[in-house]
């Protein structure tokens, strides 16, 4: 799966890595219904750290479609719950 963070670019993302990070992405959905603010801007993090390592960056000339786009890491709270669907970020 190709992965799109916003303003940073476009990563390869073995879909064996989903399951790790969709208990991420159910941690931060809890704390955005929560409105945690320490805990969402701590999760976000984590969530994004792990699709940065997990991942392989394509080149910055490529132009793929991108199967799912994360917010960028300064993203708010509610720029973020913008952006959720009914199982968070990350499909699963």
């Amino acid at each position: 799966m190709i992965v799109r963070i916003m303003g940073e670019g476009q990563l390869v993302l073995d879909d064996a890595h989903l399951p790790e990070l969709n208990t991420l992405d159910d941690a931060l959905l809890a704390a955005i219904e929560a409105a945690d603010e320490e805990g969402f801007r701590r999760t976000l993090g984590a969530l994004l750290d792990g699709v940065r390592s997990r991942g392989e960056p394509l080149p910055d000339d490529a132009l793929e479609p991108s199967g799912l786009i994360l917010p960028s890491p300064d993203a708010t709270l509610e720029e973020v719950r913008a952006m959720l669907r009914d199982d968070g970020l990350i499909p699963g």
